[in-house]
């Protein structure tokens, strides 16, 4: 069978060798790319990305990241967004008092957990919906996070997968329509995070 054919979009921010390694050990066959002409012939598009939503949503707009993911959500065509990638797909991230508008494919805000011990930082367990088909097969297991910001509630219309950090329940990972998202870094995770790819490849 054919490996299904995944862009990474490289616009600067991102574990793009990491995302690669982890995408070809799930089966795909992995084209790493800051030229949409190149990622518009794929199957399937994953956004990465680390450090700051603004600094992210930047870099996303210089490559023309924006009518991308636009055009490609609109196609109904699979879509992976990961850490700031997840970030960005929702309407804003507040960061240092100042927001920054973000995709807004998802409704929500993207801002400083509400905790005493920043970043939250290591592997924790996650609590996803009946049904997840990113998570089919996946039971009790533990994902990478390092982050200090996210959104504490979306779409309703959404398959949401949350997770703890302190007392503070926070989405980490979103499933709607051909768009799936995670918090946390699944090319971190390792057997767990690989099988999550794998999922979503064959999803």
């Amino acid at each position: 069978m054919t490996p299904p054919r995944v862009g990474l979009l490289d616009y600067g921010s991102g574990n793009l060798h990491s995302a690669a390694r982890a995408l070809t050990l799930a089966g795909a066959d992995v084209t790493v790319s800051g030229d949409t002409a190149d990622l518009l012939r794929l199957d399937r598009l994953v956004v990465p990305g680390v450090g700051a939503f603004a600094a992210c949503m930047a870099g996303i707009e210089a490559v023309g990241g924006s009518e991308l993911i636009a055009g490609w959500l609109k196609q109904e065509r699979p879509l992976l967004g990961i850490c700031v990638g997840h970030q960005i797909m929702f309407d804003s991230g507040t960061e240092h008092g100042a927001a920054t508008e973000g995709l807004g494919v998802l409704a929500g805000v993207v801002e400083a957990l509400p905790a005493s011990r920043l970043p939250h930082m290591g592997w924790n367990e996650i609590h996803p919906p009946p049904g997840s088909r990113l998570f089919d097969g996946l039971h009790n297991e533990r994902f990478y996070f390092v982050h200090s910001y996210a959104a504490l509630e979306t779409n309703d219309g959404a398959q949401i997968t949350t997770a703890r950090h302190e007392e503070i329940s926070f989405v980490a990972a979103v499933e709607h329509g051909s768009l799936s998202t995670t918090q946390f870094h699944p090319e971190k995770s390792g057997a767990a995070g690989v099988q999550l790819l794998r999922n979503w490849l064959v999803g």
